[in-house]
């Protein structure tokens, strides 16, 4: 099968090469990229539980005066990988969903045992922090990245999507979704998925691309990638 992947290189080189390793043609078309953000240092010291979404949090905060002790929260494997090769000792995972990520720090973190950093990009499709401190918790969120359209499109990718439109689309985000549209109509792609597959994490991102006409949709987590590949 024909294969497009839309997250940046180094979020999805690993699964280009376990598709390649499969015997799948894989075409990689970044839709966003993601930039550090600037933010005020907070005194560690405060919090006794650290709250990540994605391995970008980690990769782009300071880790110099961080204490790797404290109970790492993350919303799934990947991330709980990329904490503990960062210095964290006491990391818990959830299956790579926000909304299980909540109920799984609901679970292990008392109220009274102190206040809760959550490191995030600019946009969350998830209001986890709200939805924390509704329940009554004493959290911070402190943006230190951000996610904006890949305006660098390499047009020979266009035109091999042309020739040779994919199987299947993997779509990460409710950002990614935009952006892929905004793609498709700029390059005049929008009628051409007929017979694609669309791979999508949440009924929000999938409903971006709904004027587009799918073979089929699929929602997903982080991590099936490959178990889709069996549905189709």
């Amino acid at each position: 099968m024909h294969i497009l992947l839309t997250r940046p290189l180094e979020d999805c080189s690993n699964l280009i090469i376990k598709f390649k390793e499969l015997g799948h043609t894989v075409s990689h078309l970044p839709v966003i990229k993601i930039k550090k953000k600037e933010y005020g240092e907070p005194n560690y010291n405060e919090f006794s539980s650290i709250i990540f979404t994605s391995s970008n949090s980690i990769k782009y905060m300071n880790l110099e005066n961080v204490n790797k002790t404290m109970k790492c929260f993350c919303v799934g494997s990947k991330t709980e990988k990329f904490a503990r090769s960062s210095g964290f000792q006491n990391v818990i995972a959830a299956d790579g969903n926000v909304r299980a990520l909540k109920e799984l720090i609901l679970l292990n973190h008392d109220k009274k045992s102190g206040k809760i950093l959550y490191m995030s990009s600019e946009f969350i499709s998830f209001n986890l922090d709200k939805d924390l401190k509704n329940e009554g918790y004493d959290i911070k969120r402190i943006v230190n990245y951000s996610v904006e359209q890949n305006d660098e499109i390499k047009i020979n990718i266009i035109k091999d999507l042309k020739k040779n439109i994919p199987d299947i689309v993997y779509i990460y985000s409710e950002n990614s979704a935009k952006n892929f549209l905004n793609i498709l109509k700029n390059y005049q792609l929008i009628d051409s998925w007929m017979n694609t597959n669309l791979m999508c994490i949440g009924e929000k991102t999938s409903s971006v691309l709904n004027e587009v006409k799918w073979k089929k949709i699929f929602l997903f987590s982080p991590g099936e990638e490959e178990f889709l590949l069996y549905k189709v």
